[in-house]
């Protein structure tokens, strides 16, 4: 079984800074959950004259040049700082995700998760996802997201649900912290499709429709 996921000390200096709450919690990934990103991402690929290899919900060994070479994965990290420098002001509201949240928020705290390429990035991210009507507290994370959630969660008698596209994400809360609700969202309808199916997920999808039924129905049993 994984160990524990232990959180980094720049992200619980965040945390620290936000209210103390026993209210229910909605921990949120950003990209491709509230945000789009991969459709962004094609668009900063076809720029430069690459493109993904396959809908394969995995970047690295999956963007390839024009000769259909697959990038390294130190030039991927790179392109990715690239693409978050000059797109993050830009990405598009994931449809229905600000409504759904607004009206969560009536009963739940929302709290964005993301891992951020860039600390500099941070208030760019937080004016976005505000000019979207999504006006949450955003604390940026590297690495999995487990002992973050866990932070957030500290003193809270629950519900606590985590939404996020990242398999690695997931079986990071998954693993510590064993009670928390784990929503599995992809936006993009192709990467849907190709994501894994996580054993011990409540809800797989890519509609917020459904995630703020399910949210809903946790949060008045």
């Amino acid at each position: 079984m994984a160990e524990p996921t232990p959180a980094l000390a720049e992200t619980l200096r965040q945390i620290e800074t936000l209210d103390a709450s026993e209210r229910p919690l909605v921990v949120c990934d950003v990209d491709e959950v509230a945000l789009h990103f991969i459709a962004h991402l094609e668009d900063h690929l076809e720029s430069l004259g690459l493109a993904f290899l396959s809908h394969d919900y995995k970047l690295t060994g999956n963007i390839a040049d024009r000769n259909g070479a697959p990038l390294p994965a130190d030039e991927i990290k790179g392109l990715l700082q690239t693409f978050f420098d000059t797109w993050t002001h830009r990405q598009q509201p994931v449809e229905g995700a600000p409504q759904a949240l607004r009206r969560l928020s009536q009963d739940a705290d929302i709290v964005f998760l993301t891992n951020l390429p860039g600390a500099w990035n941070r208030d760019t991210r937080a004016r976005t996802l505000s000019q979207h009507d999504m006006q949450y507290p955003v604390i940026t994370n590297t690495g999995p997201k487990g002992g973050a959630v866990a932070a957030l969660a500290a003193g809270r008698p629950g519900p606590v649900v985590f939404i996020d596209d990242s398999p690695q994400n997931i079986r990071s809360v998954q693993t510590t912290l064993a009670d928390c609700i784990l929503i599995h969202f992809v936006a993009d309808k192709r990467f849907f499709a190709t994501s894994d199916t996580i054993a011990g997920v409540h809800l797989k999808t890519d509609d917020w429709g459904a995630v703020e039924a399910y949210i809903s129905g946790c949060l008045s049993d």
